[in-house]
């Protein structure tokens, strides 16, 4: 051997290469690998390799739906040793996912056994479990083996395996996928198959569609766990349109009542892929740490059936205000990333748009139904052919059984005889002598003349594209039939606009406690516990009686309205407690001994009060106007003295009664009377002698009621003292109280 020759090791040439470029190379055949092979699904059929491998495998195995179960280890051992090289571990969880209800929302799997739970736990080693395809996998199998898709080698060589599954079934949108590749992952929610199936029939009648169209079908992620999508219709939409962004989902919740007023909060539904054991456990931590102060415990009373129950701290707590501060600091709310980059159909990743998916499993499923009817012409050819050759040996039967019979070569001599091919006179010599039957001629035509038909329909269809997406429209409203209703298909995710925000202030965490507010007629008050009945004998001081008592809660504000014409407001919380006579409003208000609290109410914004002074002028005053936080309180009613701020009344009604102390009743519209923040106001009623003794706002259809002792009178024939603002009035009717007062 010449000296100059050198000799190459075992394995292949030596090259230099700098070892920057070596990683890098080795690292991207890596990264490709990873991203095409392991990680990221097809958009065709929604599936990644490995999902692919195990219903293919278990296709081979003859798992049908209606078919017997087999154990797991059988279906992963096959799904190892002739497709999927890699760890049993790893293809048995892929296969329990698909098996679980909670995890898919068209499981592709139906497992016996046990395949864990939403609690988190494992399922059962697979020599334990068995496993058959379910009607969804079928779907997606269906036409396989009508040469519908390419076939490749196995990674032995030894086997071959589909590269993209048929797919009638919607199953990218339908079930999700979530994967972490090199450099990019993907991550979509799992839909409702009627609803997809719906937007993709808009799509074929109208391939111009854009997302608002589809998106009146589709109502957003449907997924198998329910809860309530609170994501904004603006929002959702650009996620759609831009195959990024993501979907609040929140807890499933009512309120259910107990005894004595109680109530719990009962979770049906929890988000997605939450696991409701640990649920449990941050839920109970936060409650130990002391961090939702509004929850006093919570219990795990689930079955089959999700219940969670949340006891509130006080049954005066609102129901929202609690649900609220769970949303914010646990996993009853979560969000659900939407990604959608996916494989091409040239196994290229890249992020798509509703539409663009949608439009890719159409034409995957356009190109799968001309494939098959290929397949179909073919095999119709080839049995026309055969019955052809038939239908001459029986025109010339008595030739055909004497060639047979005399000639050493009897194919090639049929050939040349009657003009037929390799096929028909091999299909002829193949021939069973009871096949010669006459009727079994008429069999033979009939098949002929059906195929024939079937043959012209096929042709005919591949001549056409609107036909063959009137037939694809057809395939899809089977499958919306199909898996589009029933228990399977009926929508388990609440859906709608963006649900209103609670707000969570400071207030919600202090604790509403009931308590009864008193005021005495010598301007004495006092709060005692719990909401005491209004008709109960109290005590007073000697000399001292009950003016003004009523329910109210310790986070509640008080406004007092004064004869000065000036309204306060008090702290619920800050009245003393207890059983003594209280303490006298002038010391916690800023009141002389002259004057006097005419009205005492809980502050509730919106409403409106009709505030007047003895001499007959007053106006309409917003709630909120009348709010003061400082000990003077404001001035609301202007009043020169002698005259005093007589009344302040609720004006819920559309009719104003007033009544002077020379007994004349006037009652007017309260569209007569102005609103505003401060002042003298206008005329109410015109009086020779005296003042205004009483007011009340009410409603004309619902009559003028007054108390007289124990009783209520109504009036309902108001006719006789029906005027306009500033008039005088008519005597009141028989019966109404000689204290010139309403109530």
């Amino acid at each position: 051997m010449p000296d100059d020759v050198k000799t190459l090791p075992p394995g292949g040439a030596e090259r230099e290469t700098r070892l920057a470029d070596a990683l890098s190379e080795r690292y991207l055949a890596y990264a490709l690998s990873t991203i095409t092979a392991r990680s990221l699904p097809d958009v065709r059929d929604g599936l990644k390799p490995v999902h692919r491998r195990l219903l293919w495998a278990m296709r081979q195995l003859r798992l049908d739906p209606d078919a017997g179960f087999k154990k797991c280890a059988r279906i992963v051992g096959d799904v190892m040793g002739k497709y999927h090289p890699h760890g049993d571990a790893a293809i048995y969880e892929a296969m329990v996912r698909l098996a679980q209800d909670f995890a898919a929302r068209y499981p592709l799997v139906e497992g016996q056994g046990n395949f864990g739970n939403i609690d988190g736990d494992n399922p059962a080693a697979m020599r334990y479990t068995e496993a058959r395809l379910t009607e969804v996998a079928q779907a997606l199998l269906e036409g396989i083996e009508e040469d519908a898709v390419d076939f490749r080698a196995t990674y032995d060589g030894e086997e071959r395996e589909p590269i993209v599954l048929p797919a009638a079934f919607p199953h990218l949108l339908a079930n999700g996928a979530a994967g972490i590749a090199v450099g990019m992952a993907t991550s979509i929610p799992p839909h409702n198959a009627g609803e997809l199936c719906a937007a993709a029939l808009e799509l074929v009648r109208n391939p111009n569609a854009g997302t608002d169209q589809l998106l009146r079908h589709i109502k957003g992620p449907d997924f198998p766990t329910g809860g309530i999508l609170v994501e904004s219709a603006e929002a959702m939409r650009e996620a759609y349109e831009t195959g990024r962004g993501g979907f609040r989902v929140r807890a499933k919740w009512e309120v259910e009542k107990g005894k004595a007023g109680s109530w719990v909060i009962i979770v049906t539904e929890i988000p997605y892929q939450v696991q409701k054991a640990r649920l449990i456990e941050q839920i109970a931590q936060l409650l130990e740490e002391k961090k939702l102060p509004l929850l006093a415990d919570l219990r795990d009373e689930s079955t089959e059936q999700v219940r969670i129950v949340l006891e509130p701290k006080s049954r005066n707590v609102e129901p929202a205000v609690l649900m609220e501060t769970l949303f914010r600091a646990t996993a009853l709310e979560s969000r659900f990333s939407l990604n959608m980059n996916v494989l091409d159909a040239d196994r290229t990743p890249r992020v798509m748009s509703l539409k663009e998916v949608l439009r890719a499993w159409l034409d995957h499923r356009h190109e799968v139904l001309q494939r098959r009817t290929n397949h179909r012409l073919g095999a119709i050819a080839r049995r026309l052919e055969i019955l052809d050759g038939y239908l001459i040996a029986y025109l010339n039967l008595d030739e055909v059984i004497r060639i047979i019979r005399e000639e050493d070569e009897p194919k090639p001599r049929l050939m040349e005889r009657f003009g037929l091919t390799d096929t028909q006179a091999e299909a002829i010599l193949n021939m069973r002598l009871r096949a010669l039957r006459r009727l079994e001629e008429m069999e033979i035509r009939k098949e002929h003349k059906k195929l024939g038909a079937e043959q012209k329909k096929l042709q005919a269809l591949m001549k056409s594209e609107a036909a063959r997406w009137d037939a694809i429209a057809e395939e899809i409203e089977s499958m919306r039939t199909r898996f589009g209703g029933g228990a399977l298909g009926t929508r388990r995710t609440a859906t709608g606009a963006a649900l209103p925000e609670v707000v969570v202030d400071e207030a919600a965490f202090v604790e509403r406690e009931p308590i009864t507010v008193i005021l005495s007629e010598k301007g004495w008050i006092r709060a005692q516990k719990g909401h005491v009945s209004l008709d109960a004998d109290l005590r007073f001081k000697e000399g001292d009686s009950l003016f003004i008592a009523m329910h109210a809660e310790t986070t509640d504000r008080l406004v007092l309205f004064a004869t000065n014409g000036k309204a306060f407001t008090l702290k619920a919380d800050s009245i003393p407690r207890g059983r003594g006579d209280g303490q006298p409003v002038r010391l916690m208000l800023d009141l002389t001994n002259e004057d006097a609290v005419v009205a005492m109410f809980v502050h509730r914004d919106g409403l409106r009060y009709l505030v007047a002074a003895s001499d007959g002028k007053g106006f309409l005053v917003k709630a909120e106007d009348l709010l003061a936080e400082k000990r003077t309180g404001k001035q609301v009613l202007n009043v020169d003295p002698p005259v005093e701020a007589a009344v302040c009344a609720p004006a819920e009604g559309d009719c104003v009664a007033v009544i002077g102390e020379n007994r004349k009743l006037l009652i007017f519209p309260i569209d007569q009377v102005p609103e505003m923040t401060r002042g003298r106001g206008v005329q109410l009623q015109s009086y020779r002698d005296g003042g205004l003794a009483d007011a009340k706002v009410f409603t004309r259809k619902e009559g003028l009621s007054w108390v007289l002792g124990e009783r209520t009178r109504t009036e309902t024939d108001l006719r006789a003292w029906v005027g306009n603002r500033a008039g005088a009035g008519k005597a009141p009717p028989n019966g109404f109280p000689r204290s010139n007062r309403f109530e």
